[in-house]
């Protein structure tokens, strides 16, 4: 029985982590299950609440948050795991203020080093692939060097 093999092998996924819908789908398909099993499978683990993406982007950003990544870089993790982009600002505001861990990150690029434009411009760069905002690394810096904010 082919739908047996197929919860089976979506179980085994699920025992190991969290997945979104779209990305178990993905998954299960890959690994050549068929497609009326997989859809009739996920639907039913929706139902039962066993899959939710809602619970998953909130465990998806409150992990990458931890790491110290910004929104931006969050939001491109929600959508590479396929959340459904109505999911996305509620998990988002769930962020918590994000000051805290942008001077920590910039304290740690910089090292205790003088603030000069070079330095601050490596530091700005490596936290914009981190995922902050231009107006969140300003602000970092104007708290970490207010002469170097004023130019």
């Amino acid at each position: 029985m082919q739908e047996e093999a197929t919860k089976k092998r979506a179980f085994s996924m699920l025992e190991k982590r969290d997945y979104s819908v779209k990305e178990l789908t993905d998954r299960l398909l890959e690994k050549g299950e068929p497609p009326e099993a997989v859809y009739a499978l996920t639907a039913r683990l929706v139902e039962l609440g066993v899959l939710d993406d809602a619970r998953y982007a909130g465990l998806v950003t409150r992990h990458y948050a931890a790491k110290g990544y910004g929104a931006r870089r969050i939001r491109d993790e929600l959508y590479r795991r396929g959340v459904p982009k109505q999911l996305w600002d509620e998990a988002l505001g769930e962020l918590p203020d994000q000051d805290d861990t942008v001077d920590r990150l910039l304290r740690a690029r910089l090292r205790g080093a003088p603030a000069d434009r070079d330095a601050l411009r490596k530091a700005s760069a490596a936290l914009q692939r981190r995922g902050f905002s231009y107006e969140e690394i300003s602000a970092a810096i104007a708290r970490y060097a207010p002469e170097a904010a004023e130019e």
